[in-house]
C-alpha cells in the first residue's frame, strides 16, 4: 500500500465505538435524524422513482433495504435509490473547509451494509463517523472543485472505509477496497455547472453505490492498484494537487471531523442558506412592489457561481433554482418562505420572480472572502422606491455549528420533510429509534417505521 491508503485503513480497522465521545455519538444520531427526513422528503421525486425502479429490479442473497418501502435489493443498489432519495431537496448537511461537499451522502452505504448483514447500531455510528473522517480529513487537503472535480471523489472513498467497516474487513481487504473506490471513480465537475440536470443529486448516490460495490469486491479478494494515492498515474498526479499528506483523525484526542459539519434550514445549497434567512427577515419589512433595488454582498465562492452561470439568473429547472441565490431570494422576498413547494415548475417559471431578479445585484465583498470558511458572511441591502434603506447581515446562517439547529429544531425540521409521506405514529416512532441508535440489536425496525 501507498502511504496514504495504508494510513486510511489502517485507522479505519482500528476506530471502535469506545473512540467516540458521547458527543460525537449524539452529533451521529442528531445527523441520522437530519438524513432519514431528507430521505423520506425525497421519496416521492422523480429520481426517487428511478432509482427505487431500477433498486426493485436486483435481488441479492444479502438483500439491503429500500428506504420508505417494505423492498430490498442488492446493497450497493439499495445504497444509491437512498442516497439519490436524501439528496434531491438539497437539504442535507455540508462541510466546507473550505473543500467539502455533504458528508450524509455517504450514511447509506453503512445502513445498506448494516441492513444486510444484521449490523448493530453501534457498529453503524462507528462507520458513520468514520466515513465523515475520511470524507472531511481528505477535503480539508484537497478543495475538488477547484481542480475540475465533483465531491464523489472523496465520497466514494468515505462510503467504501464506512461499508467495508460494518462488514468487519480486515486490513489488507480494506485497503484493496478503498483501491478499487478510487482508480474507477472520478466524478467531473461539470455535474454542478450551468443548467443543472437530475444527475446534480445522484452523482454522489453513484459514489456512494459505488463504495459499496468496492468493499463487496474486496471481500471476495478483488485487488487493486496498490498506489491507487500516490503512484505514477494515481490520484494525486491525475487530479493535479500534488502530494497529500494526511496527519490525524478523529480519536481520543483528536476531535471528529462530524462535529463541524452544517445542518441546512432551507432545501437548497449551502451559500444560498445566508441569503435566504436574510431575505425572510427583510420579507416583513417591505413589499416586493415597492423594491427598487437589491444589492448582496458575499464571499467569493458564493458569488462565483451566478456571475459565471448566466443559467442561475434564470434557472429552468429544481435543480439550478436550488442553486440560485437570485431566484431564492426572490422567493423569499415574495413568498415569505422557502420550502419544497419553492421547487414547483409552476413557481420557477413564476414571471413575478423575474421582476424581482432583475432588481438585483450579487457583489463579492473583499473581507467577506477572508474570513471564509470560518464565517459565511452575507448583507443583504434593500432600496425602497421611497429611497428607505433597509439590511440584514448574518456570519453564521442558522444551522451553521455557531448558530446550530437544536435538537427539537431537527426533530421538526423530520416532520416538515417527512410527515406530508408518513403518518404521525409512524415519524414520532422513526425518531425514537434513530434517536436511540446505540441501542439498537439491528435496524429492521428502523426500516419499518419508515415505510411510506
Amino acid at each position: 500500500m501507498d502511504q496514504t491508503t495504508e494510513l486510511l485503513s489502517s485507522y479505519a480497522c482500528d476506530l471502535r465505538f469506545e473512540d467516540l465521545s458521547p458527543q460525537v455519538v449524539h452529533q451521529v444520531e442528531r445527523t441520522l435524524v437530519d438524513t432519514l427526513g431528507c430521505a423520506i422528503g425525497g421519496f416521492s421525486s422523480e429520481p426517487g422513482k428511478i432509482s427505487r425502479n431500477l433498486a426493485s429490479e436486483v435481488s441479492s442473497a444479502t438483500p439491503a433495504r429500500i428506504l420508505g418501502t417494505k423492498e430490498s435489493s442488492a446493497p450497493d443498489m439499495a445504497s444509491f435509490a437512498n442516497c439519490v432519495m436524501l439528496r434531491y431537496l438539497d437539504c442535507n448537511d455540508s462541510y466546507f473547509s473550505p473543500g467539502g461537499g455533504h458528508p450524509s451522502d455517504m450514511i447509506p452505504a453503512p445502513l445498506a451494509m448494516a441492513g444486510a448483514r444484521g449490523g448493530d447500531g453501534k457498529t453503524v455510528i462507528t462507520a458513520i463517523a468514520l466515513a465523515y473522517e475520511v470524507f472531511c480529513r481528505l477535503s480539508d487537503q484537497v478543495v475538488a472543485s477547484d481542480l475540475g472535480w465533483d465531491q464523489g471523489i472523496f465520497g466514494v472513498v468515505g462510503a467504501t472505509c464506512a461499508a467495508a467497516k460494518v462488514m468487519g474487513l480486515d486490513k489488507k481487504q480494506m485497503g484493496h477496497a478503498i483501491s478499487l473506490s478510487v482508480a474507477p471513480n472520478l466524478p467531473l465537475g461539470v455535474t454542478r455547472t450551468g443548467e443543472l440536470s437530475m444527475w446534480k443529486g445522484c452523482a454522489t448516490a453513484s459514489a456512494t453505490r459505488a463504495g459499496v460495490f468496492s468493499a463487496l469486491l474486496a471481500e471476495q479478494g478483488m485487488t487493486g492498484p496498490d498506489e491507487p494515492f500516490e503512484g505514477r498515474r494515481g490520484l494525486w498526479e491525475q487530479a493535479m494537487c500534488g502530494p497529500v499528506t494526511l496527519t490525524a483523525f478523529g480519536g481520543r484526542h483528536e476531535p471528529f471531523r462530524i462535529l463541524d459539519t452544517t445542518f441546512k434550514s432551507y432545501p437548497s445549497q449551502i451559500h444560498t442558506q445566508g441569503p435566504i434567512g436574510l431575505s425572510l427577515e427583510l420579507s416583513s419589512q417591505v413589499a416586493p412592489g415597492d423594491i427598487d433595488a437589491i444589492l448582496i454582498r458575499t464571499y467569493k465562492g458564493a458569488v462565483s457561481t451566478p456571475a459565471t452561470e448566466p443559467e442561475k439568473w434564470d434557472p429552468k429547472t429544481r435543480e439550478t433554482a436550488d442553486h440560485s441565490i437570485p431566484y431564492l431570494v426572490a422567493a423569499a422576498l415574495q413568498d415569505g418562505e422557502i420550502s419544497p413547494t419553492t421547487f414547483t415548475t409552476q413557481r420557477i417559471q413564476d414571471p413575478a420572480l423575474r421582476t424581482i431578479i432583475n432588481k438585483m445585484t450579487i457583489q463579492e465583498n473583499t473581507d467577506f472572502t477572508e474570513k471564509y470558511p470560518s464565517e459565511y458572511n452575507c448583507r443583504i441591502e434593500v432600496t425602497s422606491k421611497t429611497g428607505q434603506l433597509l439590511t440584514a447581515h448574518t456570519s453564521f446562517p442558522k444551522g451553521n455549528r455557531f448558530n446550530p439547529l437544536s435538537d427539537s429544531e431537527i426533530e421538526a425540521k423530520f416532520q416538515s420533510l417527512a410527515s406530508p409521506e408518513l403518518g404521525q405514529n409512524s415519524y414520532d416512532r422513526a425518531l425514537e429509534l434513530a434517536w436511540s441508535l446505540d441501542t439498537l440489536p439491528n435496524l429492521d425496525a428502523l426500516f419499518d417505521s419508515l415505510v411510506v
